[in-house]
């Protein structure tokens, strides 16, 4: 077993815990960027109010995702430090790359591509844990599709039971329920995104012996990785926000509120079974799906294509800078 120094561990935490924060920082955009764009809420209250719930989310859910990532992705017998430092590179550097960039990828699948790109490099197609990895890449497709769903049915049986009120009364309505519905998504991305970090500090716990033999998360993992994703959405992403909040389509407070309440609804589901799904993709496809229900042509197919293969070539990209970086460990440590 390839053990580490109590220093050196506590760096390599502290690498996966600014992952967390960067996760926050280029993932603040999925939580309050229909709540900014409409104008409900200034952005700097926006962030505070996403923050608190990204938080708190350990309250309401399981661990069950942090299991998927630490044990579901990769064989966790062939995890070390330099797999754990190569995966984590490679989800840092994708997304520094498109937060500048201003695309919404998906650092939960840029962390997935890290995994199997370490793995891959360490000791081959051996290494992947095909069931785990198959459920989350079939993810890709069916969180959008699901998010889009179920914004577009949502926007539909609102605006029949809502037919009669005035347009005024209905976006009185629809400000202050966005409130709840921006707290219910901001809680579902804490409670999946959050828990990807703790897999990777589990695992690379248990691959050092800190757990006794046994995988699972401490506390303090818990802890130290919901504060470190609520402080990087304090910070926001503005770019992304722009992108999502308006980009896209245009929204007004009810399609706010059904896009974020149908793309919580999502990732409430995901949570429950253990599939890390990513918030990006899930926000995307309900905004997609609210701007469709108006018209089709009122959402800018050309800005949503973009994004669409940003999607598919985040889990390559992190695969092939994390294969990279730890073959570069490899030869100079």
């Amino acid at each position: 077993m390839e053990t580490l120094a109590l220093p050196l561990l506590m760096g390599l935490i502290g690498i996966a815990l600014l992952f967390d924060f960067l996760n926050g920082l280029h993932d603040a955009a999925n939580s309050i960027a229909t709540i900014v764009s409409t104008r409900v809420l200034r952005p700097q209250y926006a962030v505070f109010w996403a923050a608190f719930f990204n938080f708190i989310a350990f309250l309401f859910f399981g661990l069950h995702v942090a299991t998927t990532l630490g044990k579901g992705i990769i064989d966790p017998s062939i995890v070390t430090p330099h797999v754990v430092f190569a995966a984590l590179m490679g989800a840092i550097v994708w997304n520094v790359i498109t937060w500048v960039a201003g695309i919404p990828s998906s650092s939960s699948h840029a962390l997935v591509g890290g995994l199997v790109g370490a793995g891959l490099a360490k000791t081959g197609f051996s290494s992947i844990v095909w069931a785990g990895l198959i459920k989350t890449a079939g993810a890709i497709f069916l969180s959008p599709a699901l998010g889009f769903f179920l914004a577009l049915m949502l926007v539909l049986a609102v605006s029949w039971t809502f037919v009669k009120r005035t347009p005024f009364a209905v976006d009185k309505t629809f400000r202050h329920l966005q409130f709840v519905s921006a707290s219910l998504y901001s809680l579902g991305h804490g409670g999946n995104d959050a828990q990807k970090t703790m897999g990777i500090i589990a695992v690379l716990l248990y691959s050092q012996g800190y757990l006794g033999g046994e995988f699972y998360v401490p506390f303090w993992v818990v802890i130290a990785c919901q504060s470190a994703m609520a402080l990087g959405t304090l910070m926001g992403g503005w770019r992304i926000v722009h992108t999502m909040g308006s980009k896209i389509t245009r929204l007004n407070p009810m399609q706010g509120f059904c896009a974020e309440t149908g793309g919580a609804i999502t990732l409430f589901i995901a949570t429950h079974f253990g599939i890390p799904v990513s918030t990006t993709h899930t926000i995307t496809g309900a905004i997609i799906g609210v701007g469709a229900a108006r018209r089709v042509s009122a959402v800018r197919w050309g800005i949503a294509g973009n994004i669409v293969i940003a999607w598919i070539i985040t889990m390559p990209a992190g695969a092939a800078i994390a294969a990279c970086s730890y073959w570069l460990v490899e030869l100079f440590a």
